[in-house]
């Protein structure tokens, strides 16, 4: 008969530590590179490069016709917001811009949401896209100005061009490019059509969708001023691009810069607040992008 031999008992013991000592505590990064952390101050070091050499290069001309300084810029620009014409027209260019923006997100939505649904709506959605989207919006704007007339009605159609197609594109990029995993999560919890769309392709695919927001927004943007400098020609009325038009008719090349500089404010602002703060808000906080 075999017998069974135990295992030897390990013996146990006691370990003498050695003393706690506390570690040092490790000095604070110098001042300049606490700062040069920050990226607003970063980018405001850029943007202060430019106009000094936007100075610069003016008193080299020497010619306010030709290139007024960043001086007489702002001088412009503070002068049309106190009297209160820049700001009525910064209100009539949002209010379409808005308009227009909106309907092409609501458009771009309801395709992606037929090229996931059917292969009828991914074929709607790739011939329609490689149709139009090498079509510039302000190509069509001769047709809208017959179709809707000399009103906000054809700045929103080309808004809505300009918008619906990048945006659908980057769109239904993020959706394919969702984990299959998280597409049979959705499943076997029963989620089907805009149910399915809404709670698992959307929250996946946010940062491709963010940058189709972000792409239409720069599109629409300058589709409008462009659009609005048309219809200064035609009418004598818009927001920012015929601000821009009529002081160029008028040779007040200093309002005109101030238009033009008013233009890239509202898009830095667009881009790093609006952008940025919902960015940080999903993706950011969700570690879906660094």
């Amino acid at each position: 008969m075999t017998q069974h031999v135990l295992p030897p008992i390990r013996p146990e013991y006691d370990r003498a530590l050695p003393p706690f000592v506390e570690a040092p505590v490790e000095r604070a990064l110098p001042l300049r590179v606490r700062l040069w952390q920050l990226g607003f101050l970063r980018k405001g070091l850029i943007i202060a490069a430019l106009a000094l050499a936007w100075e610069g290069l003016a008193r080299w001309q020497n010619n306010d016709l030709l290139l007024p300084g960043c001086l007489a810029t702002l001088s412009a620009l503070t002068e049309g917001v106190a009297s209160g014409e820049l700001l009525d027209r910064v209100r009539i260019s949002l209010t379409v811009l808005a308009q227009g923006y909106l309907c092409g997100i609501g458009l771009a939505f309801l395709l992606t949401t037929l090229a996931v649904s059917t292969q009828a709506g991914r074929d709607l959605l790739s011939t329609l896209t490689a149709m139009f989207n090498p079509l510039p919006a302000i190509a069509l704007l001769p047709l809208a100005l017959l179709w809707f007339g000399l009103g906000s009605g054809s700045l929103i159609f080309v808004l809505i061009h300009s918008v619906v197609w990048p945006l659908a594109l980057n769109t239904f990029a993020g959706f394919q490019s969702v984990p299959e995993t998280l597409r049979m999560a959705g499943r076997n919890y029963g989620l089907t059509g805009l149910a399915y769309v809404w709670q698992i392709l959307i929250p996946a695919a946010l940062p491709a969708i963010l940058s189709g927001l972000k792409i239409g927004w720069a599109f629409a943007w300058r589709t409008l001023i462009a659009a609005e400098l048309v219809f200064g020609a035609a009418s004598g009325r818009g927001g920012l691009g015929w601000y821009v038009f009529q002081n160029r008719n008028e040779l007040y090349t200093d309002r005109v810069f101030a238009g033009l500089l008013l233009v890239i404010a509202i898009g830095l602002v667009v881009e790093n607040i609006v952008f940025a703060t919902f960015e940080r808000l999903t993706t950011r906080r969700w570690g879906m992008v660094r």
